[in-house]
């Protein structure tokens, strides 16, 4: 299945980048939460992604500036923001992006399936949350999927796609080609905790804190050290800054009683 347009809801700062990658592959996307000043957030947070690649291509002179400012109004005019599902009747891909609790993320996606034509595929952008539970508050889980994108979405170019218990093959075959289609590189897992990449992060990122509590190191030495030395992108307590404690806290509880 080819995915004319998308839809994302969430207008957070991960939602905005989101809603952006798949703006800046030419593809229209609706952009949703509760609150005008969220979606507003959201909207403002693509232009502002979006200026500063063009920029870069500005300054690198392989665009003029003429140039620039008409394909950023190109990308943002392909983005629609929206407080309700009016917009969601046509959609073939949702990128869920609420906050982690599995309670949200379920009222979340019986509006969808409620709200999106019976072929509409609903993705999840749960870092950690099992896809089949979310799913289960749907009549569509052959069609729930999970499509996670890593902190700054934008740049990250890896995005883990997760399968549930019912998840088809069909479905997880449009995902694959949906994240190639918005320049991103899928990799495929089955539904264990922690995935991929928070499984391997969360257990090498909890040494890093068991060893700084028991030597008293510098944070910010540890940060800078572990950032020059090309170890990871972000340092562990900056990525934590970006994440969201809460959210981090939610994470790792779910991984321990996993």
């Amino acid at each position: 299945m080819f995915v004319f347009k998308a839809a994302v809801v969430g207008a957070g700062t991960m939602g905005g980048q989101i809603a952006q990658t798949i703006a800046a592959a030419g593809i229209p996307v609706v952009l949703k939460d509760i609150d005008e000043k969220l979606v507003q957030a959201g909207l403002d947070e693509a232009r502002n992604v979006t200026k500063g690649q063009l920029d870069k291509l500005v300054q690198r002179e392989k665009l003029t500036a003429q140039l620039a400012e008409a394909q950023l109004e190109e990308v943002l005019a392909r983005i629609e923001g929206t407080v309700s599902y009016e917009g969601f009747g046509d959609v073939d891909f949702v990128v869920e992006a609420v906050p982690e609790k599995i309670e949200i993320k379920q009222d979340v996606f019986a509006q969808l399936d409620a709200a999106t034509p019976g072929h509409a595929i609903l993705a999840s952008n749960t870092s950690s949350l099992p896809i089949s539970e979310i799913a289960d508050a749907t009549l569509r889980p052959d069609r729930v999927i999970g499509f996670h994108y890593f902190y700054p979405a934008s740049l990250m170019p890896l995005i883990e796609i997760v399968e549930g218990e019912d998840t088809s093959a069909e479905t997880t075959t449009t995902a694959v080609t949906f994240a190639q289609a918005i320049r991103k590189q899928p990799i495929t897992c089955g539904e264990v905790p922690g995935f991929v990449v928070n499984r391997i992060l969360n257990s090498g990122t909890s040494e890093v804190w068991r060893e700084q509590e028991r030597r008293g190191l510098s944070i910010a030495a540890i940060d800078e050290g572990m950032g020059a030395a090309g170890v990871i992108p972000v340092g562990p307590y900056r990525l934590i800054d970006l994440l969201g404690l809460d959210t981090v806290l939610h994470v790792a509880e779910h991984l321990q009683s996993s």
